[in-house]
């Protein structure tokens, strides 16, 4: 049985997890929470003290500064802390970085999003062969488990995939993965994660049609789809991590992925992109100095922490799957709705941090208890569904299905 978690990273979504992982911490062991900035750490932390979320007091919970592209510290953390269990959730750029170091420390590494590189945008698919899969061997041989994109999406989304060809189809047709966030902020404008790396996403929309790969122009195609709670939502096609490996490991015709974006957020964000305020390439100011136009702009935008204490409504993010069950036409949503004010009331953050937090520390339960220790480099839908979906009901995000789906889907291409 594992023990000792290591969490890398101290925004939005390390505060959902550095919370659930006290609240198990019978089961995880010693908790450390790194990063760059060790004050970020601190206030985590008291915010699980304040909340009174240390199940076993005899436990710790704990920080450390971390430069987590420095391979050699993070080996010597990793073994200082005697941790098992490492959950990165720091800036994709790190991610190379913080598997070898696991692997090279023998310890689970468990993330929630695809590896970038800084100079490098929206590459071409599948992504998690340019880098993450080429390590598959090596975790193979030395029996190092580490789990891909354990968030929700990718993560949660790819369990219900796995989930539905287990339990309801025979074959599958299509695929749609739905984001969508009705809330409100009360911002001008504001991204729920890290803007740098949303922005990052807006580049290039892969998609998976007909078993093959298809580029589309980004926010051309638009639909609206009536969601179970939360009513009828637009949602626009783009790409995402999670795809790249259902493509591989789910036989599936299609497989989209649809993000939900108020009108208002379309028209900044086109503006902004207009201006070229969302380039991640280098300019120089009249006064020689250089910027990244990206970097500048996550700058002068909310902090994603600071928009928790005011938000209000709900997300619902699920999979609508066609195909066939016996011989006939199957279809069903598999979903969770989270709610923004139950989060903040929660672990003082809101509910899309909530989301992506939750998962890994749920996926770093089953390794310990050995139930996902698989020993090697894998996906989530790869693994069984059954457990992880079950614990994240019992950890605050619980699953439903409609079955038999008919909602009618309003589509518009290149509405832009």
């Amino acid at each position: 049985m594992k023990k000792n978690i290591l969490i890398i990273g101290a925004g939005g979504v390390a505060w959902v997890a550095a919370h659930k992982c006290a609240q198990n911490n019978n089961i995880l062991g010693n908790i450390c929470v790194a990063s760059r900035t060790q004050d970020k750490c601190d206030k985590i932390i008291e915010s699980v003290k304040r909340k009174n979320h240390i199940k076993d007091k005899t436990k710790k919970l704990y920080s450390r500064q971390i430069n987590a592209l420095d391979i050699p510290g993070t080996i010597k953390l990793i073994q200082e802390t005697d941790s098992q269990i490492v959950i990165n959730l720091a800036q994709s750029y790190v991610n190379m970085s913080l598997l070898k170091a696991c692997i090279k420390s023998n310890a689970a590494y468990l993330d929630t999003a695809i590896h970038e590189e800084p100079n490098k945008v929206c590459e071409d698919p599948p992504w998690y062969a340019n880098y993450e899969w080429k390590h598959k061997a090596v975790c193979r041989k030395k029996g190092i488990t580490a789990i891909l994109g354990v968030g929700f999406d990718p993560g949660v989304v790819n369990a219900y995939c796995a989930y539905a060809a287990k339990h309801y189809f025979d074959t599958i047709d299509t695929i749609d993965i739905m984001d969508v966030n009705a809330g409100s902020h009360g911002k001008y404008f504001a991204t729920n994660f890290d803007p740098e790396i949303n922005f990052r996403e807006f580049k290039k929309v892969w998609t998976w049609i007909d078993r093959k790969w298809v580029m589309e122009k980004v926010h051309s195609i638009k639909r609206i789809y009536d969601f179970p709670v939360v009513g009828k939502q637009p949602v626009y096609l783009n790409g995402h991590d999670e795809l790249h490996s259902l493509s591989k490991n789910i036989e599936a015709n299609s497989i989209r992925f649809w993000m939900g974006f108020s009108d208002h957020y379309i028209n900044v964000f086109t503006i902004l992109t207009n201006l070229g305020l969302t380039s991640e390439k280098p300019i120089k100011t009249a006064e020689g100095i250089e910027v990244v136009p990206l970097k500048v702009l996550k700058a002068i935008l909310p902090d994603p922490l600071s928009l928790a204490p005011n938000y209000t409504g709900k997300t619902c993010i699920g999979n609508q799957i066609r195909g066939k069950k016996n011989g006939k036409d199957k279809e069903i949503f598999i979903y969770n709705i989270c709610d923004h004010a139950r989060c903040y009331e929660e672990v003082e953050s809101q509910a899309i941090c909530y989301t992506a937090g939750v998962p890994p520390v749920a996926a770093a339960m089953l390794v310990a208890k050995g139930l996902w220790d698989v020993q090697a480099m894998v996906n989530v839908e790869e693994l069984n569904p059954d457990p992880f979906i079950e614990l994240l009901s019992a950890s605050g995000l619980p699953t439903k299905i409609k079955k038999n789906v008919k909602n009618s889907c309003q589509e518009e291409k290149n509405v832009l």
